[in-house]
């Protein structure tokens, strides 16, 4: 059976407090039509994924400590990201030795984190969202919520509860070149990437191109204005919310 009224736990990650707050509001009505008794832990920073995937151990396990000690406390915590809550679920434990007690409570947390449409899906139960956006789009599977958390079918389903058509797009599972770091360490290759993958997505001649990832978002709609392609880039809880009113990723207010 589904938790009844779980406190959950919203990790809003950094670049949709940057970037794109309207991520994060999406994700708090999912949540809340859902049952779930939301909460903002105030001490949040950086999941210390970029610190991690740098080689810098030391700045990633005092960064993992201090959001050990603000989410272990709550029933679930939920991530609108798949690159962070990879970070949280698999990275974590993985920072402190066997023995550690460290290790113990990043285990604690581990279990109990998940990727937004996961957690809606695989958690709660959920199989139909309350928005209606009859919309043909495309779906970029990111790397991280699809190698490491198993997101693929989760995000799919609640969009057809939507009434949403989804066209996939050659080579969807593809990285688009993104990665973190990589696209500032190797600029050539990850320019092809996103090439390929914003030449794939607008092949389908879907309106809108969707993922669970801001980053993989940003880097996307970045390639689609800079080449003059006429497709919306969004992030899937906005499609789901309904919140589709607020310009698309990479477009201006005006």
């Amino acid at each position: 059976m589904p938790p009844t009224n779980p406190r959950v736990a919203l990790f809003a990650t950094c670049l949709v407090d940057m970037f794109r707050p309207s991520v994060g509001f999406a994700t708090v009505k999912l949540l809340e039509e859902a049952g779930c008794e939301i909460h903002v832990p105030e001490a949040q920073t950086c999941c210390g994924q970029p610190a991690w995937n740098s080689g810098d151990r030391e700045t990633a396990r005092d960064i993992a400590k201090q959001v050990i000690v603000a989410f272990e406390g709550y029933d679930y915590t939920v991530l609108p990201s798949g690159s962070c809550g990879a970070t949280i679920a698999k990275d974590y434990p993985a920072m402190f030795d066997e023995g550690d007690p460290w290790r113990i409570r990043a285990e604690a947390l581990a279990r109990k984190t998940f990727e937004i449409t996961s957690f809606l899906t695989d958690v709660m139960g959920v199989e139909t969202v309350a928005a209606e956006v009859p919309r043909l789009v495309t779906y970029h599977d990111s790397c991280s919520g699809l190698r490491s958390l198993g997101v693929k079918a989760q995000p799919r389903k609640l969009l057809a509860s939507a009434g949403v058509s989804v066209r996939e797009m050659e080579e969807s599972e593809v990285c688009c070149g993104f990665g973190g770091t990589f696209c500032v360490k190797y600029p050539d290759i990850s320019n092809s990437m996103v090439n390929d993958k914003v030449t794939n997505a607008t092949a389908t001649g879907a309106e809108m191109l969707l993922a669970g990832d801001l980053g993989c978002l940003m880097n996307m709609a970045g390639k689609a204005s800079r080449d003059g392609k006429q497709i919306e880039v969004r992030h899937v809880v906005e499609v789901l919310a309904g919140m589709t009113d607020t310009p698309a990723i990479g477009e201006g207010q005006g």
